[in-house]
């Protein structure tokens, strides 16, 4: 079976917009951006590029070696971008290089902040609500491993929202003062933080959080958090190893597992800081450690 081909996640377009900006750059500093970030020029027998420009040549010969559907790869060859970019700035060049890289840049869904820096589109939760944590560090981790691998890696994307999860649910214990053991599963993990949290459907409270439509929402909302960690362990996600990997999953079910795992953390933080959530106004034993 011939494997599908991985989309590029920085199109020629973009490539070609530095490629031109190079023009005016000086030889040794092309080479030193690339190379500082591990990169070489391709092989002269493979380099089938032809340009009458000496440096145009020289960048299209290291941007030929790297693999554009990698994120890995990607990541390094922006952090050449943003050199790129910088010397331009320092130079303070004028006309409109900068909206001939940007405009692009913004084509292939990245933004270039106020700093220069080229960023992928983050996870949508919210910072404000890691604030008041003691100790966002965990959650933070793995949101961030969840973006890292989200474009190109689907297995490790799947293994991170799940463990996302995890870090979610421990926090909020932790920040309840609920001990936990190393060793509970993500099901008894997740019920026990709904339930410091009186978002359980055997909660008693007041107003909204008490109907019936709200309970079916929370039912469905632990469920979320269950399914994504049995989809990483009937062997989709990352954690265990296996003999052969796994068939048919894409990047639709690294986007499912991650946005429904960014769902049910935003839900444990949102209620977790709000002055007016039930769980405030209740009594909630711990639940029992397994």
């Amino acid at each position: 079976m011939v494997a599908a081909a991985r989309s590029e996640l920085i199109s020629p377009v973009t490539r070609a917009a530095f490629r031109s900006h190079c023009t005016s750059i000086t030889l040794r500093y092309i080479s030193t951006v690339w190379e500082g970030q591990g990169f070489a020029p391709v092989a002269p027998e493979e380099f089938t590029y032809q340009d009458s420009s000496e440096r145009r040549t020289l960048f299209q010969s290291y941007a030929q070696a790297a693999d554009w559907a990698s994120r890995s790869h990607v990541d390094r060859a922006l952090l050449v971008f943003e050199d790129l970019m910088r010397i331009a700035r320092h130079e303070k060049w004028e006309g409109e290089w900068l909206e001939e890289l940007v405009v692009p840049l913004e084509r292939d869904g990245l933004t270039v902040d106020a700093r220069g820096r080229i960023l992928w589109p983050k996870p949508a939760v919210r910072t404000h609500d890691l604030s008041g944590l003691s100790d966002p560090s965990g959650i933070l981790a793995e949101l961030d491993r969840v973006h890292r691998y989200l474009s190109d890696d689907p297995a490790s994307a799947i293994g991170s929202a799940k463990q996302l999860i995890e870090a979610t649910a421990k926090t909020v214990l932790r920040e309840r003062g609920i001990s936990v053991a190393e060793n509970t599963k993500v099901p008894a993990l997740v019920k026990q933080a709904q339930q410091a949290l009186s978002l359980d459907a055997s909660a008693i409270t007041p107003g909204p959080d008490g109907t019936d439509a709200v309970k079916k929402i929370l039912g469905g909302a632990a469920a979320i958090a269950v399914g994504i960690a049995e989809l990483r362990n009937r062997g989709y996600g990352t954690g265990h190893g296996q003999a052969s990997a796994p068939a048919g999953l894409g990047l639709r079910h690294a986007h499912l597992a991650a946005n429904a795992a960014i769902t049910w953390c935003e839900l444990m933080l949102d209620t977790l800081r709000d002055p007016a959530a039930p769980w405030r106004k209740t009594v909630t034993p711990p639940p029992p450690t397994t």
